[in-house]
C-alpha cells in the first residue's frame, strides 16, 4: 500500500501570500516607473484578504464512502485603479511617490511574515521529524 504525503496546507498559503505580493511590489514599481506620465493613473491590487475569499482548501476523498466535494476555483490576483483621491498633478497623474513608498515598504514586511512563517513551520516540521 502507497501512501502520498500532501505538502502542508500552510505551504500553499505561504506561496499564494509570496505570489500576491511578488505581484503587488511590481505594481508598485510600474507606478514609481511612470510617475512622470501624463495622465498615468495610478493602479494597485486586491488586498490579500480578498484573494484568499476567493480561494478555498479542497478536502481529499481517501475512501468511496467519503462524499465528494467539488473543487472551488481560485482566481488569480487582480490589480485596479486607484479612484477619488482627488490627487492628480496637472497632467493628470494619480501617482504619490510617498504613498507608493510606504506600500513598497507594506510588501517588504508582508515578505518577511510570510519568511518567517515558513521558517517557523519548516523548523517544527523537522522536530516532529526528529
Amino acid at each position: 500500500m502507497e501512501i502520498a504525503l500532501q505538502p502542508p496546507a500552510l505551504f500553499g498559503l505561504a506561496s499564494r501570500h509570496a505570489q500576491w505580493a511578488s505581484v503587488r511590489q511590481t505594481t508598485i514599481a510600474g507606478n514609481i516607473a511612470n510617475a512622470n506620465t501624463p495622465g498615468y493613473k495610478a493602479v494597485d491590487t486586491e488586498p490579500f484578504s480578498a484573494v484568499l475569499d476567493k480561494t478555498s482548501a479542497s478536502m481529499a476523498r481517501t475512501s468511496a464512502g467519503h462524499i465528494e466535494v467539488p473543487n472551488a476555483t481560485s482566481s488569480s490576483t487582480r490589480t485596479r485603479a486607484k479612484g477619488g483621491d482627488g490627487d492628480a498633478a496637472a497632467g493628470g497623474n494619480t501617482v504619490s511617490i510617498e504613498q507608493e513608498m510606504l506600500k513598497a515598504d507594506e510588501v517588504q514586511r508582508a515578505f518577511s511574515l510570510n519568511t518567517g512563517i515558513v521558517r517557523s513551520f519548516h523548523r517544527m516540521i523537522l522536530a516532529s521529524v526528529k
